[in-house]
Protein backbone atom coordinates (compact mmCIF):
# COMPACT_ATOMS: atom_id res chain seq x y z
CA UNK A 1 0.00 0.00 0.00
CA UNK A 2 1.36 3.21 -1.15
CA UNK A 3 1.89 5.48 2.05
CA UNK A 4 0.01 8.95 0.75
CA UNK A 5 2.51 11.81 1.25
CA UNK A 6 -0.29 14.63 1.15
CA UNK A 7 -3.83 13.45 2.17
CA UNK A 8 -5.00 16.81 1.37
CA UNK A 9 -3.50 17.28 -1.97
CA UNK A 10 -4.72 13.28 -2.50
CA UNK A 11 -8.78 14.43 -1.47
CA UNK A 12 -8.57 17.62 -3.39
CA UNK A 13 -8.35 15.52 -7.09
CA UNK A 14 -10.42 12.58 -5.91
CA UNK A 15 -13.05 15.32 -5.30
CA UNK A 16 -12.31 16.52 -9.05
CA UNK A 17 -11.64 13.29 -10.91
CA UNK A 18 -13.19 10.28 -8.46
CA UNK A 19 -15.89 8.18 -9.16
CA UNK A 20 -19.12 9.52 -7.89
CA UNK A 21 -19.27 7.80 -4.24
CA UNK A 22 -15.18 8.90 -3.52
CA UNK A 23 -16.18 12.62 -5.14
CA UNK A 24 -19.12 12.71 -2.80
CA UNK A 25 -16.76 11.57 0.29
CA UNK A 26 -14.06 13.95 -0.64
CA UNK A 27 -15.96 16.68 -1.14
CA UNK A 28 -17.60 16.11 2.82
CA UNK A 29 -14.23 15.51 4.50
CA UNK A 30 -12.82 18.80 2.64
CA UNK A 31 -15.70 20.48 4.30
CA UNK A 32 -15.27 19.54 7.89
CA UNK A 33 -12.23 18.08 8.25
CA UNK A 34 -12.50 17.77 12.30
CA UNK A 35 -15.63 16.10 12.36
CA UNK A 36 -14.45 13.49 9.55
CA UNK A 37 -11.56 12.89 11.77
CA UNK A 38 -13.61 12.11 14.79
CA UNK A 39 -16.51 10.43 13.40
CA UNK A 40 -17.02 6.77 13.39
CA UNK A 41 -17.46 4.83 10.12
CA UNK A 42 -21.37 4.35 10.28
CA UNK A 43 -21.48 8.50 11.01
CA UNK A 44 -19.92 9.54 7.57
CA UNK A 45 -21.37 6.53 5.48
CA UNK A 46 -24.82 7.95 6.64
CA UNK A 47 -23.91 11.57 6.38
CA UNK A 48 -22.27 11.18 2.68
CA UNK A 49 -25.17 8.66 1.70
CA UNK A 50 -23.29 5.43 0.86
CA UNK A 51 -22.69 1.93 2.46
CA UNK A 52 -20.12 1.26 4.95
CA UNK A 53 -17.21 -0.63 2.56
CA UNK A 54 -17.88 2.52 0.02
CA UNK A 55 -16.00 4.24 3.00
CA UNK A 56 -13.59 2.12 3.31
CA UNK A 57 -12.68 1.75 -0.18
CA UNK A 58 -12.51 5.30 -0.56
CA UNK A 59 -9.87 5.36 2.23
CA UNK A 60 -8.02 2.37 0.01
CA UNK A 61 -8.19 4.81 -3.62
CA UNK A 62 -6.41 7.44 -1.28
CA UNK A 63 -3.25 5.13 -0.40
CA UNK A 64 -4.36 4.22 3.13
CA UNK A 65 -5.14 0.78 4.69
CA UNK A 66 -8.44 1.87 6.06
CA UNK A 67 -10.77 4.45 7.88
CA UNK A 68 -8.44 4.09 10.96
CA UNK A 69 -4.99 4.60 8.51
CA UNK A 70 -6.77 7.64 6.59
CA UNK A 71 -7.75 9.50 9.94
CA UNK A 72 -4.24 9.16 11.13
CA UNK A 73 -3.36 10.88 7.99
CA UNK A 74 -5.71 13.42 8.20
CA UNK A 75 -5.15 14.26 11.54
CA UNK A 76 -1.44 14.76 11.04
CA UNK A 77 -2.49 16.97 8.13
CA UNK A 78 -4.80 19.46 10.21
CA UNK A 79 -1.76 19.48 12.82
CA UNK A 80 0.89 20.76 10.43
CA UNK A 81 -1.12 22.77 8.01
CA UNK A 82 -4.39 23.28 9.35
CA UNK A 83 -3.99 26.73 10.31
CA UNK A 84 -3.80 27.31 6.36
CA UNK A 85 -7.44 25.72 5.63
CA UNK A 86 -9.32 26.95 7.85
CA UNK A 87 -8.15 30.61 7.95
CA UNK A 88 -9.95 33.17 10.42
CA UNK A 89 -12.38 36.11 8.01
CA UNK A 90 -10.11 38.87 7.10
CA UNK A 91 -11.39 42.38 8.68
CA UNK A 92 -11.75 44.21 5.57
CA UNK A 93 -11.99 47.76 7.27
CA UNK A 94 -9.31 50.03 6.94
CA UNK A 95 -6.64 47.25 4.83
CA UNK A 96 -4.36 49.36 3.81
CA UNK A 97 -3.25 50.97 7.29
CA UNK A 98 -4.11 47.28 8.79
CA UNK A 99 -1.58 45.85 6.53
CA UNK A 100 1.06 48.23 7.26
CA UNK A 101 0.60 48.22 10.74
CA UNK A 102 0.80 44.52 10.94
CA UNK A 103 4.43 44.22 9.00
CA UNK A 104 6.04 46.96 10.90
CA UNK A 105 4.58 46.12 14.59
CA UNK A 106 5.58 41.87 13.91
CA UNK A 107 9.30 43.26 12.72
CA UNK A 108 9.52 45.40 15.59
CA UNK A 109 8.76 43.21 17.85
CA UNK A 110 10.83 40.52 16.70
CA UNK A 111 13.48 42.41 16.84
CA UNK A 112 12.97 43.31 20.06
CA UNK A 113 12.33 39.84 21.39
CA UNK A 114 15.63 38.78 19.13
CA UNK A 115 17.46 41.79 21.40
CA UNK A 116 16.19 41.05 24.77
CA UNK A 117 16.86 36.84 24.39
CA UNK A 118 20.66 37.73 22.85
CA UNK A 119 24.31 36.50 24.67
CA UNK A 120 26.14 39.80 23.68
CA UNK A 121 29.39 38.11 25.17
CA UNK A 122 29.44 35.16 22.39
CA UNK A 123 28.21 37.67 19.34
CA UNK A 124 30.82 40.06 19.91
CA UNK A 125 33.13 36.91 20.02
CA UNK A 126 32.20 35.88 17.52
CA UNK A 127 32.92 38.83 15.75
CA UNK A 128 36.20 38.51 16.90
CA UNK A 129 36.86 35.23 15.52
CA UNK A 130 35.26 36.79 11.61
CA UNK A 131 37.31 39.60 12.39
CA UNK A 132 40.86 37.65 12.23
CA UNK A 133 39.64 34.68 9.86
CA UNK A 134 41.44 33.88 6.97
CA UNK A 135 38.58 33.09 5.09
CA UNK A 136 34.83 32.78 6.09
CA UNK A 137 32.11 30.38 4.65
CA UNK A 138 28.59 31.55 5.02
CA UNK A 139 25.90 28.69 4.43
CA UNK A 140 22.13 28.43 4.66
CA UNK A 141 19.31 26.31 3.39
CA UNK A 142 15.46 27.34 2.82
CA UNK A 143 14.44 31.64 2.02
CA UNK A 144 15.07 32.66 4.94
CA UNK A 145 18.70 31.06 5.76
CA UNK A 146 20.01 30.88 2.35
CA UNK A 147 18.91 34.91 2.33
CA UNK A 148 20.66 35.66 5.46
CA UNK A 149 24.28 33.87 4.21
CA UNK A 150 24.03 35.70 1.31
CA UNK A 151 23.52 39.03 3.66
CA UNK A 152 26.58 38.01 5.48
CA UNK A 153 28.55 37.83 2.81
CA UNK A 154 27.40 41.11 1.47
CA UNK A 155 27.92 43.07 4.39
CA UNK A 156 31.44 41.42 5.36
CA UNK A 157 33.60 41.60 1.99
CA UNK A 158 33.31 45.30 2.23
CA UNK A 159 35.03 45.29 5.39
CA UNK A 160 38.02 43.40 3.60
CA UNK A 161 37.02 39.86 4.64
CA UNK A 162 37.58 37.35 2.69
CA UNK A 163 34.25 35.51 2.82
CA UNK A 164 31.83 33.33 0.01
CA UNK A 165 27.95 32.20 0.75
CA UNK A 166 26.97 29.00 -0.21
CA UNK A 167 23.34 28.65 -0.58
CA UNK A 168 23.58 24.86 -2.78
CA UNK A 169 23.21 21.98 -0.41
CA UNK A 170 25.90 19.39 -2.02
CA UNK A 171 28.58 22.51 -2.94
CA UNK A 172 28.41 23.48 0.90
CA UNK A 173 29.70 19.91 1.62
CA UNK A 174 32.44 20.17 -1.13
CA UNK A 175 33.10 23.82 0.54
CA UNK A 176 33.30 22.37 3.91
CA UNK A 177 35.57 19.71 2.41
CA UNK A 178 38.27 22.26 1.57
CA UNK A 179 38.17 24.25 4.64
CA UNK A 180 41.30 24.81 6.57
CA UNK A 181 42.24 25.82 10.79
CA UNK A 182 41.80 29.79 9.06
CA UNK A 183 38.00 29.20 8.09
CA UNK A 184 35.44 30.28 9.97
CA UNK A 185 32.26 28.89 8.93
CA UNK A 186 28.81 30.32 9.84
CA UNK A 187 26.00 28.53 9.59
CA UNK A 188 21.78 29.49 9.40
CA UNK A 189 19.25 27.69 10.24
CA UNK A 190 15.71 28.78 11.66
CA UNK A 191 14.65 25.18 12.47
CA UNK A 192 18.32 23.52 13.75
CA UNK A 193 17.38 20.86 11.29
CA UNK A 194 19.03 21.55 7.44
CA UNK A 195 20.76 19.00 6.67
CA UNK A 196 23.07 20.05 4.61
CA UNK A 197 24.11 22.28 6.90
CA UNK A 198 24.12 20.43 9.40
CA UNK A 199 26.93 17.86 6.91
CA UNK A 200 28.82 20.77 6.11
CA UNK A 201 29.91 22.14 9.82
CA UNK A 202 30.52 18.38 10.60
CA UNK A 203 32.81 17.83 7.16
CA UNK A 204 34.67 21.86 8.03
CA UNK A 205 35.22 20.30 11.92
CA UNK A 206 37.18 17.66 10.17
CA UNK A 207 39.73 19.81 8.79
CA UNK A 208 39.99 22.22 11.66
CA UNK A 209 37.69 25.23 10.64
CA UNK A 210 35.52 27.02 13.45
CA UNK A 211 31.90 26.68 13.42
CA UNK A 212 29.56 29.05 14.41
CA UNK A 213 25.49 28.20 14.40
CA UNK A 214 22.87 31.10 14.23
CA UNK A 215 20.00 28.81 14.79
CA UNK A 216 17.58 27.41 17.08
CA UNK A 217 18.33 26.02 20.67
CA UNK A 218 18.58 22.52 21.68
CA UNK A 219 18.45 21.84 17.62
CA UNK A 220 20.59 19.29 15.46
CA UNK A 221 22.49 22.35 14.10
CA UNK A 222 22.86 23.86 17.69
CA UNK A 223 24.63 20.52 18.87
CA UNK A 224 26.89 20.46 16.07
CA UNK A 225 28.36 23.67 16.04
CA UNK A 226 31.47 24.84 18.36
CA UNK A 227 29.39 28.12 19.30
CA UNK A 228 25.99 28.96 18.94
CA UNK A 229 24.24 32.20 18.67
CA UNK A 230 20.56 31.10 20.12
CA UNK A 231 17.47 32.43 17.69
CA UNK A 232 13.99 31.50 18.24
CA UNK A 233 11.87 32.06 15.94
CA UNK A 234 8.22 32.71 17.48
CA UNK A 235 5.26 33.69 15.00
CA UNK A 236 2.28 35.68 15.51
CA UNK A 237 -0.77 33.71 13.96
CA UNK A 238 -0.82 36.10 11.42
CA UNK A 239 -0.58 33.43 8.01
CA UNK A 240 -1.47 36.24 5.66
CA UNK A 241 2.18 37.80 5.80
CA UNK A 242 5.82 36.56 5.69
CA UNK A 243 7.55 35.53 8.41
CA UNK A 244 8.87 38.41 10.92
CA UNK A 245 11.78 36.06 12.10
CA UNK A 246 13.34 37.31 9.03
CA UNK A 247 14.06 41.16 10.12
CA UNK A 248 14.95 39.96 14.10
CA UNK A 249 17.72 37.36 12.17
CA UNK A 250 18.97 40.44 9.90
CA UNK A 251 18.99 42.68 13.04
CA UNK A 252 21.23 39.99 14.63
CA UNK A 253 23.42 39.96 10.98
CA UNK A 254 24.30 43.65 11.34
CA UNK A 255 24.94 43.09 15.17
CA UNK A 256 27.35 40.73 14.27
CA UNK A 257 28.89 43.17 11.10
CA UNK A 258 29.15 46.14 13.22
CA UNK A 259 31.41 44.30 15.61
CA UNK A 260 33.57 43.04 12.78
CA UNK A 261 33.64 47.06 11.40
CA UNK A 262 34.50 48.22 15.36
CA UNK A 263 37.00 45.07 15.91
CA UNK A 264 38.86 45.66 12.53
CA UNK A 265 39.03 49.75 12.92
CA UNK A 266 40.12 52.00 10.73
CA UNK A 267 41.61 49.68 8.38
CA UNK A 268 37.80 49.19 7.16
CA UNK A 269 37.38 52.70 5.78
CA UNK A 270 39.31 52.67 2.58
CA UNK A 271 36.73 49.82 1.55
CA UNK A 272 33.99 51.81 2.30
CA UNK A 273 35.09 54.73 0.57
CA UNK A 274 36.04 53.08 -3.01
CA UNK A 275 32.58 51.65 -2.79
CA UNK A 276 31.02 54.88 -1.60
CA UNK A 277 32.89 56.46 -4.90
CA UNK A 278 31.60 53.65 -7.07
CA UNK A 279 28.42 54.81 -6.18
CA UNK A 280 28.88 58.08 -7.65
CA UNK A 281 29.33 56.38 -11.44
CA UNK A 282 25.56 56.20 -11.20
CA UNK A 283 25.59 60.13 -11.49
CA UNK A 284 23.64 60.26 -8.46
CA UNK A 285 25.34 63.09 -5.97
CA UNK A 286 23.98 62.22 -2.51
CA UNK A 287 26.14 61.57 -0.05
CA UNK A 288 23.16 60.15 2.04
CA UNK A 289 22.75 57.48 -0.37
CA UNK A 290 23.37 54.16 1.35
CA UNK A 291 26.91 51.57 0.13
CA UNK A 292 24.96 50.30 -2.65
CA UNK A 293 22.07 50.23 -4.44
Amino acid sequence: MKTPTDIITRLQLMSQDGTKSDRKLAAFVLADLDLVSKAAISEIAARVGVSEPTVTRFCRNLGCEGLRDFKFYLAQAIAIGGQYLSPEPLSRDAREQRIASAITEAAIAAIQRASENLDMTTLVAVAARIAVSGNVLCIGSGGISSMMATEMQNRLFRLGVSVLAQIDGQLQRMYAAVATTDTTLIAFSVSGYARSVIDAVQVAQQYGATTIAITSPDSALAKAADTVIHFQSLEDGNIYKPTSSRYALLSIVDMIVTSVAETRGPRVLENLRRIKQSVNTLKVDDPRLPLGD
